[in-house]
């Protein structure tokens, strides 16, 4: 019931009235575009690093991430795109030996380093051990995880032969000992969605020595 005073906006008026806003609206937004000046256009950047032991040259975007470097520029799609925020662990490569995720970190940051993908490990006939030993202990189901869960483990051999630490170690004063929890913690980075984690961890004690 309309009270004395009130306004009666009908259904039509309220939808003209949107109307105007929206077209008021945008034509203010691209009066203080064109006064401020045309986009800038991307900022590229030649960047020059060692890929697999191989001197690569690229002239990128600056927000270009290695992993796309890799995979949309040198074609080295081994290298996975899974979640692109750092969760999943699928685009793991190593930086002068040191793993990271290739979707969060730029690729003009990496000028000078080498970088070793999956690509670099091994391939069919000359498989590195880490490779043979997931194939052998069925370490992977879908595939899509393996490139980066590869690399991961291989990294994780080195930190621990390096003696760093990991959230499960014992005792910071003595080396750093392989054991199933180190393993499972060190590659809790890398997530495999079919579940295939015992078998990765029977993979890398055999590359470690511990089981056959």
């Amino acid at each position: 019931m309309q009270h004395p005073g009130e306004l009666e906006i009908s259904r039509r008026d309220l939808l003209v009235a949107s109307a105007a806003t929206a077209l008021v609206t945008g034509a203010t937004s691209q009066a203080l575009a064109q006064e401020a000046g045309p986009t800038a256009s991307p900022t590229t950047m030649t960047v020059s690093f060692r890929v697999n032991g191989e001197r690569r040259e690229l002239d990128l975007d600056t927000r270009t991430s290695l992993l796309d470097a890799l995979r949309e520029h040198l074609h080295l799609t081994g290298t996975k795109k899974g979640c692109d925020h750092g969760q999943c662990g699928a685009c793991t490569v190593m930086v002068d030996g040191r793993r990271i995720n290739s979707c969060l970190t730029l690729a003009v940051m990496h000028e000078g380093n080498s970088i070793t993908t999956i690509e670099g490990l091994g391939e069919p006939g000359h498989l590195h051990p880490m490779q043979a030993a997931f194939v052998k202990h069925d370490g992977f189901q879908c595939g899509y995880c393996t490139p980066g869960q590869i690399c991961s483990a291989v990294a994780v051999l080195e930190e621990i032969k390096a003696n760093i630490p990991s959230q499960v170690s014992g005792d910071l004063t003595t080396a750093t000992e392989i054991s199933d929890a180190e393993i499972r913690e060190r590659m809790s980075g890398n997530i495999c969605r079919c579940g295939a984690y015992s078998n990765i961890v029977d993979a890398i004690n055999e590359v470690a020595g511990r089981k056959a």
